[in-house]
């Protein structure tokens, strides 16, 4: 405790005397060492002859302020509008498909925030929330299924993970599809 109370009283004095030094009379001599300056002396009394005083009035023109700059317009964010609601249950499939085609073509990756369903068409986005926990998430339509009959969508795995339902394997949703 003594060494804390001794380094906080150094730090002190030491970033304090720098704002704390004392004046003395040779930091007003000038640099030849011949006169003393007067600090009143350094005042600067402003000249009211100018340029103005100088033109007649008739080339006088009062100083207008610059422009303002235009600000940039904000930019909308454009809010999908939804235009079908579907609720039921909802899957995922994942270790077991990774590295296989999807219905579209595309190569199916671990963590991928992308869906299965047996209608809609690839590329649709629809906004997934889990019914049980609130989770949403946007996710991409780019396969096809799911092949159990009462469910509505299967997930793929990083749709899953945000959704919070890959321990559960299933989960109530509500499917708001986009466009």
């Amino acid at each position: 405790m003594r060494v804390l109370l001794t380094l906080a009283t150094l730090s002190g004095a030491i970033s304090g005397s720098a704002a704390l030094l004392p004046v003395v009379a040779s930091d007003f001599l000038s640099l030849n060492g011949a006169e003393p300056l007067d600090p009143l002396n350094l005042v600067v009394e402003p000249q009211t002859p100018g340029l103005q005083a100088t033109l007649p009035p008739a080339e006088v023109k009062p100083v207008l302020a610059p422009p303002s700059p235009e600000l940039p317009k904000p930019k909308l964010k454009v809010v999908p509008e939804v235009v079908k609601v579907i609720t039921g249950e909802a899957s995922w499939y994942g270790p077991g498909f990774y590295g296989n085609l999807t219905a579209n073509g595309e190569i199916y990756k671990r963590g991928t925030m992308t869906a299965a369903h047996r209608t809609l068409p690839f590329g649709t986005k629809v906004r997934v929330t889990n019914l049980w926990n609130g989770r949403t998430a946007v996710i991409r339509i780019n396969d096809r299924g799911p092949f159990i009959d009462h469910r509505v969508i299967d997930l793929g795995h990083g749709a899953a993970s945000e959704l919070g339902l890959t321990a559960s394997g299933i989960a109530q949703v509500k499917l708001e599809v986009l466009r």
